[in-house]
């Protein structure tokens, strides 16, 4: 059996407490009037901050004191998002890629795959991530939608469906079928639900496969109960994206966004199962796990790295080609206030991934796995990034303290809630009767180190 070692728990709370206490310190930070926040943004103009002067320039030129107290007031909502945006880009990351994992491990299931047998254990362990953020996620929904404590989301504004109110959108309300703020709420709590009810099923009764008297029937529980959930999956995904990414930008739509988010969360939640086993298999942790292992989830990690870039080109280049004004204003935003994130995401996450895996011995190289994989993982945290801080925060991003401390409270408790939860279960899934297929899985063309030459069947 694993143990969570106490250097490994220790590094993981202390990532938890300094995360925290960073995320504090933003909130803390953020302006808590409008005057505050003007004096701020002309303390930026002042150090030759492009964003703040763009800000404080329109502010200025403006001759209309209701214009100028609607922009100030948009401004310090905002600054105020700042905080809760840098929190939400990583809940969403990490959420998204426990998620993955479970949808990928329930696939594997569903198709009765050999070779992944060996590394059910560890996605099992991955997924155990999904508690801690489904929790965070649930105190965001409700701070956004019930106690209003953020303006992530801006229709839920007052006034918002109400004809006879200046703040009155006509578009967003033509929505308000599907975007109203019950609705909204009740779907993330479903989705949630959902989610951590089928992980819950499939580690108890996978474990329970191991001593089960039956374990034909156990088995087949854990693929009918994995065939329901892929199809839960497919429409609450989709759903997830269209609700807490995509309605940060309530005036635009795309019809694959939420193949285009499923994308790149598994191109990430591919990358991290790789690393997770990787380091499990450095310490021993996992003696049926070869470089023929490795090298698939390499593949996997290359292929659905031309799939994310398939899809956002696609979308890109039909948006781009079809010049609708309230298509177009997405990239707008984006390529003319995010272009270094906008076009550095595309190098990371398909020219990168794509000069380093594509050679097939790379693939089994463990150390060259994890170089491509960091830059895979940092490429999607900036997709991420660029989907949700324009709708959020405007011209008003930067990287810093709160992006920061944010990503080291996710890995904090994605470290503590994995690896704990792998040190309470056998490593090797012993009543799953595809083991043997899984320990002899060896590619002819892949030169096994150190490896014994008889371990190649």
């Amino acid at each position: 059996m694993y143990q969570f070692s106490g250097k490994l728990k220790m590094l993981s709370l202390a990532l938890i407490i300094i995360g925290a206490l960073g995320i504090g310190f933003s909130f803390f930070s953020a302006p808590k009037t409008i005057e505050e926040s003007k004096e701020m943004i002309a303390d930026q103009a002042s150090h030759g901050d492009s964003h703040g002067s763009e800000h404080a320039t329109g502010a200025a030129n403006s001759h209309d004191s209701q214009h100028d107290a609607k922009h100030d007031e948009h401004v310090f909502h905002q600054m105020q998002n700042k905080p809760w945006s840098a929190l939400y880009v990583s809940l969403i990351f990490f959420l998204g890629i426990s998620l993955l994992v479970l949808a990928f491990y329930a696939s594997q299931r569903v198709a009765q795959s050999g070779w992944s047998v060996v590394l059910f254990r560890v996605m099992e362990a991955i997924t155990a991530n999904l508690i801690p953020t489904s929790i965070i996620m649930l105190l965001v929904i409700l701070s956004a939608s019930v106690l209003h404590w953020n303006h992530l989301f801006s229709w839920m504004a007052e006034g918002t469906f109400d004809p006879s109110s200046e703040n009155y959108d006509a578009i967003v309300d033509g929505k308000s079928w599907w975007m109203n703020v019950p609705g909204w709420t009740i779907r993330g709590i479903v989705y949630l639900l959902l989610w951590n009810t089928y992980r819950w099923f499939i580690r108890k009764n996978s474990i329970a496969e191991d001593t089960a008297n039956d374990y034909n029937k156990t088995y087949k529980k854990n693929y009918h109960a994995s065939v329901i959930f892929l199809v839960v999956f497919m429409l609450t995904e989709s759903m997830m994206s269209w609700d807490w990414i995509m309605g940060l930008d309530p005036h635009w739509f795309s019809t694959l966004f939420g193949w285009y988010v499923l994308a790149s969360l598994l191109v990430s939640a591919l990358t991290v199962i790789a690393f997770v086993t990787i380091y499990l298999r450095s310490k021993g942790a996992l003696p049926s796990v070869n470089d023929s292992h490795i090298h698939d989830l390499a593949k996997f990690m290359f292929g659905f790295s031309v799939f994310w870039t398939y899809l956002w080109f696609s979308q890109f280049m039909l948006i781009w080609y079809a010049d609708i004004p309230e298509e177009t204003t997405y990239f707008v935003a984006r390529f003319n206030e995010y272009k270094m994130p906008f076009l550095a995401m595309v190098v990371m996450n398909f020219v990168f991934p794509i000069l380093l895996l594509i050679n097939s011995d790379f693939k089994s190289k463990p150390w060259f796995v994890i170089i491509g994989g960091i830059v895979i993982l940092a490429g999607h945290y900036v997709d991420f990034f660029v989907m949700i801080m324009p709708g959020t925060v405007g011209s008003l991003w930067s990287f810093g303290i709160a992006e920061l401390s944010s990503i080291l409270f996710f890995i904090g408790i994605f470290i503590f809630a994995v690896f704990s939860s792998f040190a309470k279960a056998n490593p090797i899934p012993t009543g799953n009767p595809f083991l043997k297929e899984s320990e002899n899985f060896h590619y002819f063309n892949i030169e096994h180190e150190g490896e014994e030459s008889n371990d190649h069947h």
